[in-house]
């Protein structure tokens, strides 16, 4: 009639508990999936513009304080742009690494829940 092992049972009110709650849990809304993509976007673009903006500065800067106007500021441009993109690009691998993290664990999620 009735189990005698309350720890099983117990066991099992868990696991039912948890199965009811993930078959509840909302997915991920459209909505917040578009935001987190813009705010990386935005992240790339400000990472390349300030790249741009401090190699032209310390290149100004020199120029000026040298008299060698524009000749550091454009290297320092061009370094800067350099600067940006490897900035940009290790960026990107990061997103890219979270992502493939993320996908890893929902499908060992899938294959422990079946």
């Amino acid at each position: 009639m009735s189990d005698p092992d309350p720890k099983r049972q117990m066991a099992e009110l868990e696991a039912r508990i948890a199965a009811a709650k993930a078959a509840r849990a909302p997915g991920k809304a459209h909505q917040d999936e578009h935001y987190s993509q813009a705010h990386l976007a935005w992240r790339m673009v400000i990472e390349m513009v300030a790249g741009l903006g401090i190699g032209f500065g310390i290149g100004y800067g020199l120029d000026v304080l040298l008299g060698t106007l524009p000749w550091m500021m454009l290297i320092f441009t061009l370094l800067g742009l350099v600067a940006g993109v490897k900035t940009m690009m290790r960026s990107a691998a990061e997103i890219q690494e979270k992502k493939l993290a993320d996908m890893a664990q929902e499908n060992e999620r899938a294959q422990h829940g079946d």
